[in-house]
């Protein structure tokens, strides 16, 4: 088992480049079962959520190769599917395979998926979408049992609570779906509004790309003419190395990045004292004189995202006076608010809101990744800390951050990947 040994405290300064975004790729990867042609899709992430993801297509029956972040995959040789439990346990975002399946093929089974420990995340709202466009939704023995033998029928759904996968797979149904499908409050995130941007690049009639209600008129089961298209970068990369400059009042420049897709984040580092500066697809964040506190809502885009809520739950420990994040998208957290107490952070939890104490000095400590987002926060507030910190469980970081420790170090941080 790997793990993290990080210096503190350490000053960073330089340029890194953000890589295309993981939440945004796997959704695409799945939209190729929709195409009838070779695709070429760049800036690929290659990370361990993207190879979990090609290898489930690839027992599919689909061929691909990833080579320096260009995937080229052909999904017209699909012959299988089912998605098996074996890949789908370790990954969420394997249902996404469902929609697409169902719509190609008329049929599909696939395992209820697993993914990260942060907190019930359900996909009945993806399986009454379906049933309303036709389908016939079975649960037995772990799996999802979904027949539309007639192909699925547009419909006018309206999603209960907005869902981010849970609008990537109902627009993908619907594009192979009979007829036209409404979709009402849909997730209006930058992952969703590109997927729906390559279908209708690739001749799919779709409108209110960008709103939460889409209007799709569907093939009636044909596959589809894909264009090729590039992944846009990573906005919770680039908010977490944002976090880095802040918490270690260093400047640094982000290469390839999307400052439009960041406002909300940019937005907070300012009340916090920080400078941001922007061009087309760069920005260079400014250290405060002295951070103040902050006060923090997680909600769907384009608001605050929980996917950079324990990332500043670390920097608001640099930070004078009390700073609060309250947590509304998931129940399960704030598990990495332990371990960053492990470090010497002074946080309070109350609900769903953590009250954080500042400035915290910090210790170097062992410390245990709970998650994918609570990894990197631990990895900011060792760079913060004095002395040795070793972040344990970094498996987690893997599945959504690409050298990160090649990053860091390339940016002057002390920090080197070791074996247990």
């Amino acid at each position: 088992m790997n793990y993290l040994r990080i210096q503190g405290p350490t000053k960073l300064s330089g340029t890194v480049t953000i890589s295309g975004a993981k939440n945004a790729a796997l959704p695409l990867i799945t939209l190729t079962l929709l195409g009838h042609n070779p695709i070429t899709m760049s800036n690929t992430p290659e990370v361990a959520d993207i190879k979990t993801l090609l290898k489930l297509l690839g027992n599919l029956g689909a061929s691909y190769t990833l080579e320096d972040h260009i995937l080229k995959i052909d999904t017209s040789t699909v012959n299988h599917t089912m998605a098996n439990y074996d890949i789908v346990k370790t990954m969420r975002a394997s249902i996404l395979v469902l929609g697409p399946l169902l719509a190609r093929f008329g049929h599909c089974e696939v395992s209820l998926p697993g993914g990260c420990a942060i907190g019930q995340r359900p996909i009945d709202l993806h399986l009454k979408a379906m049933e309303q466009m036709g389908a016939t939704i079975t649960i037995h023995a772990g799996y999802v049992h979904a027949v539309a033998p007639e192909g699925l029928k547009g419909a006018h759904i309206i999603f209960d609570k907005i869902t981010v996968t849970g609008t990537a797979n109902v627009v993908m149904a619907a594009a192979l779906a009979h007829g036209k499908s409404v979709l009402v409050n849909c997730a209006k995130e930058p992952e969703v509004v590109q997927l729906c941007e390559i279908l209708r690049d690739s001749g799919i009639d779709i409108t209110g790309i960008g709103t939460s209600e889409l209007t799709i008129i569907g093939t009636g089961g044909k596959t589809i003419d894909m264009v090729d298209f590039e992944v846009i970068p990573d906005r919770i990369e680039a908010g977490t190395y944002m976090c880095a400059a802040a918490i270690t009042d260093s400047v640094v420049t982000l290469e390839r990045v999307r400052p439009d897709h960041l406002d909300a984040v940019t937005a907070k580092l300012e009340q916090m004292g920080c400078r941001v500066e922007c061009s087309e697809n760069t920005m260079t964040v400014y250290p405060a004189a002295e951070l103040k506190h902050v006060d923090i809502v997680t909600q769907e885009y384009p608001a605050f995202p929980t996917d950079m809520q324990a990332q500043f739950l670390a920097l608001a420990t640099r930070a004078k006076g009390a700073s609060t994040i309250e947590e509304r998208l998931f129940e399960n957290r704030f598990m990495h608010v332990s371990e960053l107490q492990r470090l010497g952070a002074e946080i309070k939890l109350s609900g769903h809101t953590a009250t954080v104490i500042g400035p915290c000095e910090l210790v170097g400590a062992d410390v245990m990744a709970t998650d994918l987002r609570a990894s990197s926060a631990l990895v900011l507030a060792a760079m913060a800390a004095e002395g040795t910190t070793n972040v344990h469980r970094i498996y987690h970081l893997d599945r959504g951050y690409e050298n990160l420790e090649q990053k860091l170090r390339a940016l002057g941080a002390s920090i080197e990947r070791l074996q247990e």
